[in-house]
């Protein structure tokens, strides 16, 4: 086996390295590569921001650069963003400085139980080995206190593989998820109550959004509905 075929995180790394400002160039970073718009992330993201008070503590996993999503939630949260490549970290610092990121790996970071009121993770979780994802889902379970919400875009479809040169970019690129449906069981497994479920159609193929929230007290009060219609106040908790 090649090296990268037995270290999946560090295929993963060395492509986001490469690909950082290629996916959302620094000159139009409200935009992908894909098309995908701010206002995209906003929608799938308007739920946590109607439902949860200001001043809260979110995580954002698998980061990227910052942009749109760390940026939308720091305008009402004390939001830490965490990823694992070392070029998406630098731009993210310099494009956030009121943000605090951490360049870790999500399934190896930790932080203290109920240190979250929402944890979001876009198109992230599907570039982890999928053996990490329940280990993964029950770590944010205990991260996020009573009520809290997790927003995740997974797999729609089991798959995984690697890209020599994804999308031409001259990086390589690994990707395993299973289907929705697991996913869904996993989460459910976990302690989540899945609210939401819906398709994000991305290209040919498509991606699954989960809202889910811990059960518990709390006055974060229920979601609204998430639009379906889609394509692709206090310290930030320290990590242990």
């Amino acid at each position: 086996m090649t090296p990268d075929a037995e270290d999946p995180r560090e295929l993963v790394r060395r492509g986001w390295d490469r690909v950082s400002k290629i996916y959302r160039p620094p000159e139009r970073a409200d935009v992908d590569a894909f098309g995908h718009p701010r206002s995209e992330y906003a929608t799938w993201l308007a739920p946590i921001l109607g439902s949860v008070g200001t001043g809260g503590a979110a995580l954002d996993l698998g980061c990227g650069c910052g942009i749109p999503t760390c940026e939308i939630l720091a305008q009402k949260f004390q939001v830490t963003g965490v990823d694992l490549s070392d070029v998406q970290i630098e731009r993210a610092r310099r494009r956030l400085p009121g943000v605090r990121f951490l360049r870790e790996d999500m399934s190896q970071v930790r932080f203290p139980p109920g240190a979250f009121a929402v944890v979001v993770s876009l198109y992230a979780i599907i570039h982890l080995p999928v053996a990490n994802h329940l280990p993964l889902f029950r770590k944010i379970h205990r991260w996020l206190r009573p009520g809290g919400w997790f927003l995740a875009i997974l797999g729609e479809s089991a798959y995984t593989g690697t890209d020599p040169d994804w999308m031409g970019w001259g990086a390589p690129m690994y990707w395993s998820h299973a289907d929705g449906d697991t996913s869904d069981r996993w989460l459910r497994t976990s302690g989540f109550e899945v609210v939401h479920r819906s398709y994000v159609p991305e290209g040919e193929g498509g991606h699954a959004l989960f809202l889910a929230r811990k059960p518990g007290a709390g006055t974060l009060g229920p979601p609204r509905a998430v639009e379906r219609k889609h394509r692709r106040g206090q310290p930030a908790p320290e990590p242990l």
